[in-house]
């Protein structure tokens, strides 16, 4: 379905918010498996390397299908190949810097605010700088730098004053167990 299409109306905000949905549980994700591969030393790589095989088996193979389906052309001009590989390295490299700041004793919580707070950021200083608005940086106007740093305030704050983990949960007890009497 094109992009301009009547029938996409305002479908793009439901998959804008499945991808918030989806980056949102991203980092602690990624953290469980960390944890879960009970390696203290390797346990982030083997973790990235299943990141890496989800993103072939989803990011390769589903528009490749797609295009297939559609009958679209193979050919694409090297300038959209270059950028969109840049895309997919940075996109990597944040995503394996994401599981070393875990390795360097970041807590989760902290480190995906810290990403998702700044990351708008430079995605509109960057996006300033590569399409300048009409009329020179003049023309930006307040409510925009109010964003920006509405947003470094609200990551910092996430990330000083998130809420301290609460106990394990109770194991249950299964029917093989008695129960405990702490009486």
């Amino acid at each position: 379905m094109p992009e301009s299409s009547p029938a996409t109306g305002s479908l793009w905000i439901t998959f804008a918010l499945m991808t918030v949905a989806c980056w949102g549980v991203y980092g602690i994700f990624l953290h469980t498996g960390q944890v879960n591969m009970a390696d203290a030393v390797n346990g982030r790589y083997k973790a990235f390397l299943w990141v890496g095989i989800a993103y072939v088996l989803i990011a390769v193979l589903s528009p490749a299908a797609l295009l297939l389906a559609s009958g679209a052309t193979w050919s694409m001009p090297v300038k959209g190949i270059a950028w969109s590989l840049l895309a997919g390295a940075v996109g990597a490299v944040g995503a394996f810097c994401v599981l070393l700041a875990f390795g360097a004793k970041g807590h989760p919580a902290v480190v995906m605010s810290i990403i998702f707070a700044g990351a708008p950021i430079v995605n509109a200083l960057v996006t300033l700088a590569m399409h300048p608005p009409a009329g020179g940086w003049s023309a930006v106007r307040w409510p925009f730098v109010l964003g920006i740093v509405l947003a470094a305030c609200g990551g910092m704050l996430v990330t000083l004053y998130k809420p301290a983990p609460g106990s394990a949960p109770a194991r249950p007890v299964t029917s093989t167990e008695a129960p405990r009497s702490d009486h």
